[in-house]
């Protein structure tokens, strides 16, 4: 596996962004295009149904992934405040915003601190955050 940093970091689950998500959106398209074929005939009723459970199954798909990285996203500010509590005994500054420290994360213990002083005094946003980093810490079990 090759080394991960900026250019490298985004995570894409094949079986969900690449088959899923389209035979989802797919799907959808062609329940749509039945429904609006379909009106004032006989079928209309089915293809209604069809077209609601797409929408209902796009729905928890979207929901599903949400509700997974909204988690991950906890998981990743209580690791971070026990890292940076095991270094010098304090809590994370209340001032940092959760998308900054989920850039954080990525910061080697050496430059966390100064990068996080830096990203409140900047207002920095994650993306900027990632960036800014010089020696990436790997995160390869994130969802």
């Amino acid at each position: 596996m090759t080394d991960q940093d900026y250019d490298n970091h985004a995570k894409w689950v094949t079986g969900f962004h690449k088959v899923l998500a389209p035979l989802i959106l797919l799907t959808l398209i062609g329940s749509i295009y039945h429904l609006v074929t379909s009106w004032g005939s006989e079928t209309q009723y089915s293809a209604a149904l069809l077209t609601a459970t797409n929408l209902a199954l796009l729905m928890a798909a979207i929901f599903g992934r949400v509700f997974a990285l909204k988690a991950q996203d906890r998981a990743i500010r209580a690791e971070e405040h026990i890292r940076r509590f095991a270094r010098n005994g304090q809590m994370l500054d209340d001032r940092l915003t959760m998308r900054q420290i989920i850039g954080l994360r990525f910061a080697s213990d050496e430059e966390w601190e100064a990068l996080a002083q830096r990203a409140i005094d900047e207002e920095m946003s994650e993306d900027d955050i990632k960036k800014a980093i010089q020696n990436w810490k790997a995160d390869t079990y994130r969802a």
